[in-house]
């Protein structure tokens, strides 16, 4: 590994702590600012909370849509398609279709429990 990948790699890493990190820290002084004016304590429930199976029925929908797109890419590339197009662009194109069906899957869902 030479110096640069190291570097690259720690930028990243770093970048995405500080992200993370105002993120929090502003949302806590936003907080405790509404609760020193004399907020009411609701306005922190945004709605219904993300449950842990619909994270893993999106990140499974979104897995079969780019296992799918990658099979056709490799089709396409095998019928004559240049593969720099058709595994990209099938990946692409299958795992937002992965996205959509979990959407739909997950608003049926929450009707249901309605």
């Amino acid at each position: 590994m030479n110096a640069t990948t190291v570097l690259v790699n720690l930028i990243i890493f770093s970048s995405l702590f500080g992200i993370v990190y105002v993120y929090l820290t502003s949302r806590n002084k936003e907080r405790l600012a509404l609760i020193e004016k004399g907020a009411d304590a609701s306005v922190f429930n945004s709605g219904r909370k993300f449950s842990f199976s619909e994270g893993i029925l999106n990140i499974a929908l979104l897995a079969i849509g780019i296992g799918v797109g990658v099979l056709i890419g490799a089709s396409l590339e095998q019928g004559g398609m240049d593969s720099d197009v058709s595994f990209p662009a099938c990946i692409f194109i299958f795992g937002g279709l992965g996205l959509l069906v979990s959407f739909f899957v997950n608003r049926k869902l929450a009707k249901q429990e309605n």
